[in-house]
């Protein structure tokens, strides 16, 4: 109940609570968060008893460094078929396979263990099963939240996603340390394997919310080129990609050396080892609940900034202390600004792209970011090995904290008040004609209408244009000019069939309307711009209406656009007037 006496003011920011808080009130979003935080803890535990296994089956830090990378590289290699499964298939059913894979998996590694089975290279590749389960399940499970709280909510919800993370990071090393202490590495990987169950059981009971068909799903290969395409065109998108790529590359040396650091610098054992990763875990605890209040407060690249120059700080702390309390007390900041970064770059990923696209954006973010971990893990695992532990720490932490200069030039935007909710502002095709799916290419023209003191003007509105028909799949697009009617532009484009054609409709946002109309103010005209949505017919057609079997696809040009014409904005996006 609302407390009467509160401030209610108009405008008056939401109290830390309420902001922070808020996506508990949806109560699928409460049980998959309490089960995730069960699961998590597992997965931490299982963490410290793989690399704590590895010091004594193969223990030069190259190795060492390996059980990182084992588990993070297959997020790096197969993210992006599991965001194209994410936004093609059923989400829920997904993460259901992907965690009882891991359940499997991790039941294997257990028994292996207590029957003295496992190598180094076998500890390896299990690890990397379970890598394996996670970058299935990381693309379904970010991109479901807006399908369990109200877009207000997802900024707090994915802030206590990281913060459930977190709280086992900071308990579950340390229990995890006690656990392979007391009994065995063995006992680690079975308590991970019996986590599963309760994440399982809550997915499978989940009602999952089901938008409307209106368009059959595309084949696995063309959804991941759509993904790759839609990421390529989206500068933002870009933006992040190489942001998170840079910060995972640096931040892995303190991941993946940290089993090293308790056993070398601090000279402890795998109690050691789990008070490290705890306080490590408990600053990004910390991190987490001051992540919505700070992102209130500042931009995200103000915290992105501020994040990598922490981070470094704790990394050079660590090559240089040999004091347990003082690392531990470095590591508290660098998790507080590992989770401010990180949930920065899952954030604006997921606010800067559309739902239809939302899986395939996010497996682009843990693909690079997990793949600068991977890649980092190993080497920054044989620069220690090669040269120091210490120096590979330093060096890392002082890049990371360089790294904050990136920002001069990769400015992280702010998309979270852009919107990407449908935009049906193209009217729906009724054609006149019987077509197929398979029908086409499929031709679309708009004619403009531009004053001379305008057009250049127009057409560099257009080349934004370009790059967002592009973006949702038009092919061989060209801004053409009429010489005999200088005013009169033509827009052209293609898709390969009819129902790609289709797709582009469902693909086209409200703030991609924004952006064509800075365009369409430039038409001048008693009519608004005309489309015209064209079959390409091929040479053959004639001789098979004869036969009666007309072929669907082309390889002619519009016939319908002027005789002569002179391409204004050609495919590789040079803008010149007539």
């Amino acid at each position: 109940m609302t407390d009467p006496n509160r401030s209610t003011a108009a405008g008056a920011p939401p109290s830390w609570r309420d902001s922070t808080l808020a996506p508990f009130t949806s109560r699928i979003f409460l049980w998959i968060w309490t089960a995730s935080l069960i699961s998590n803890f597992g997965g931490l535990i299982q963490a410290v008893g793989a690399s704590w296994l590895m010091t004594s089956l193969a223990p030069s830090a190259d190795m060492v460094a390996l059980v990182q990378a084992s588990t993070t590289l297959p997020i790096m290699l197969l993210s992006l078929g599991g965001g194209a499964i994410a936004d093609i298939w059923d989400r829920r059913l997904i993460m259901v396979i992907a965690q009882t894979l891991m359940l499997v998996v991790s039941a294997v590694l257990a028994l292996l263990t207590y029957l003295g089975l496992v190598t180094p290279w076998l500890l390896l590749a299990l690890t990397f099963l379970i890598g394996c389960g996670t970058a299935l399940y990381g693309p379904a499970w970010q991109s479901s939240v807006g399908e369990q709280v109200p877009r207000s909510h997802l900024s707090a919800a994915i802030a206590l996603n990281v913060l459930a993370f977190n709280i086992a990071r900071t308990l579950g090393p340390a229990l995890g340390g006690v656990i392979v202490a007391a009994l065995g590495p063995q006992a680690a990987f079975t308590v991970n394997a019996f986590s599963y169950v309760g994440l399982i059981a809550v997915l499978a009971v989940w009602r999952r919310p089901r938008s409307a068909a209106h368009l059959p799903p595309e084949s696995m290969g063309m959804a991941m080129r759509t993904g790759l395409r839609y990421v390529r065109l989206s500068p933002a998108v870009r933006t992040v990609l190489i942001r998170g790529f840079l910060f995972g590359f640096l931040g892995s040396a303190v991941w993946a050396l940290m089993p090293v650091i308790a056993r070398d610098l601090i000279r402890g054992g795998a109690l050691t080892y789990g008070f490290l990763f705890g306080a490590f875990g408990g600053g990004a605890v910390v991190g987490g609940l001051l992540s919505v209040p700070l992102r209130q407060r500042l931009s995200g690249e103000v915290l992105v900034r501020t994040a990598s120059v922490v981070f470094g700080a704790g990394s050079v702390v660590a090559a240089l202390s040999h004091h347990l309390l003082l690392t531990m007390a470095f590591f508290v900041m660098a998790g507080a600004a590992w989770v401010l970064a990180l949930s920065t770059f899952n954030l604006t990923i997921q606010t800067s792209v559309p739902r239809w696209v939302v899986g395939r954006g996010l497996a682009s973010y843990q693909t690079v970011t997990f793949g600068g971990m991977a890649i980092g893990s190993w080497l920054w695992g044989i620069t220690a090995d090669r040269a120091s532990l210490s120096f590979s720490l330093l060096a890392a932490g002082l890049a990371m904290a360089a790294s904050a200069l990136a920002g001069l030039g990769l400015r992280l935007p702010q998309p979270e008040s852009v919107n990407l909710s449908p935009h049906r502002a193209w009217p729906e095709p009724k054609p006149g004609m019987e077509l197929a799916p398979h029908s086409g290419p499929v031709v679309v023209t708009v004619e403009y209408r531009v004053a001379p003191s305008d057009q250049a003007q127009f057409v560099a509105a257009m080349q934004e244009v370009r790059r967002i028909r592009r973006r949702d799949g038009a092919r061989r697009w060209k801004l053409l000019q009429d010489i005999s009617e200088p005013e009169r532009f033509v827009e052209r484009f293609q898709s390969l069939t009819w129902l790609e054609h289709l797709r582009q409709h469902h693909r086209y946002t409200m703030a991609d309307r924004e952006v064509e109309h800075r365009a369409l103010a430039l038409h001048r005209g008693p009519e608004p711009p005309r489309m015209r949505q064209l079959l390409e017919r091929p040479a053959r057609y004639a001789e098979a209406a004869r036969t009666e079997q007309v072929g669907d696809t082309a390889v002619v040009t519009d016939p319908n656009l002027p005789a002569t014409a002179l391409t204004v904005g050609e495919e590789s996006g040079d803008a010149r007037s007539g």
